[in-house]
């Protein structure tokens, strides 16, 4: 009867997370990533996803889902505009996202529900927490010193700097040069985007990040002396839990046999990522670079990552062949594996 008792506190001191990932891979994998984390602290996970580029639930089997309609139409479901899909997104899922959210707080048959966590870029979530009084928590899945630099865009913008040489007092020693910027039809889209984070952002109950304090201690300490709100540097994520079933992409997994066979730390690991985009002049000089660098190397070649192209189209004939084994290219390659293996050297 005691074990009982027990058994039954225990149970009703369960706490549930609302998990808000943004459909992209590099912002999926370490949400999930958390969710397993915070899962083996004893929360139980609820997920809600947007119908593009929706998880594998399957893959999750301990956790809730639930899919929200995003309003895409078939022109925009894709990522050659990165920009301008999370603006549309960020209008086209307030509603559906606001119906969710409240249907799962009034669930009274659920464990209840201690926050919401969302990524960063998912500005409007901040007023929809605020309506139904559930604590945000913003998960910004970069790094701090990334992420400091995109802050300070749209303050370089009212200031008008246009000098590529001209040097950035908010971020020393980088030129206006050096800041990221991501291609868009309108770069109006990308400062308002910026902005409208960085406002929910300081509006939030807190900030995680995927990255820690020996990494970055200056990144840190600038953000903490600009944003009072609590903030939990808990990465590297994938030190917990490696997520490879959270991939969008099929992986060739022969990027593992291939490696097995190179010597240690003889590796070079390319790959840009599922978004960006290359000039076929680009991939050339990329492909040329590889070729004369006489190290053996892993080139992942998303299909579209060269405009105009299906895959490997604008490589010479031959190129492959010349390199006897020494190159090795893939469409989509099991990332954390390739990083970990004895035979990467650097990437």
């Amino acid at each position: 009867m005691e074990i009982t008792r027990e058994i039954h506190m225990q149970q009703k001191t369960v706490r549930r997370l609302i998990l808000f990932p943004l459909p992209l891979q590099g912002h999926i994998t370490p949400m999930l990533q958390l969710a397993s984390i915070l899962y083996t602290k004893g929360f139980s996970i609820t997920i809600i996803h947007t119908q593009f580029n929706p998880p594998n639930p399957s893959s999750y089997p301990h956790f809730t889902f639930h899919s929200i309609p995003d309003g895409l139409l078939e022109s925009e479901a894709n990522t050659s505009d990165v920009i301008r899909l999370l603006t549309v997104m960020n209008v086209n899922c307030i509603t559906p996202f606001r119906d969710c959210l409240a249907k799962l707080l009034a669930d009274v048959s659920n464990d209840p529900v201690a926050c919401l966590i969302t990524d960063a870029m998912w500005h409007f979530t901040q007023s929809v927490a605020e309506i139904l009084k559930i604590p945000r928590i913003v998960l910004r899945t970069s790094s701090v010193c990334s992420f400091l630099a995109f802050v300070a865009l749209p303050h370089l913008r009212e200031k008008n700097l246009s000098i590529q040489e001209e040097p950035v007092q908010e971020l020393p020693p980088l030129k206006l040069k050096d800041l990221p910027m991501i291609a868009t039809r309108n770069s109006e889209d990308l400062y308002q985007l910026l902005s409208l984070a960085v406002k929910e952002i300081r509006a939030s109950s807190g900030l995680i990040w995927n990255s820690f304090e020996d990494l970055e201690p200056l990144a840190l300490t600038t953000w903490t002396q600009e944003f009072t709100i609590p903030t939990f540097p808990i990465g590297p994520f994938h030190k917990y839990f490696p997520a490879s079933s959270s991939s969008l992409l099929t992986q060739d997994q022969s990027s593992i046999s291939w490696l097995n066979t190179q010597a240690p730390k003889s590796v070079i690991y390319v790959s840009f990522g599922s978004i960006a985009a290359l000039n076929e002049a680009q991939f050339l000089e990329i492909a040329w670079g590889l070729a004369n660098s006489n190290q053996p190397f892993l080139w992942v070649v998303r299909p579209g990552l060269v405009r105009g192209s299906e895959w490997l189209e604008p490589l010479p004939n031959g190129f492959l062949e010349n390199l006897n084994g020494r190159g090795h290219i893939v469409k989509w390659a099991p990332q954390e594996k390739v990083l970990a293996h004895h035979a990467t050297g650097g990437f």
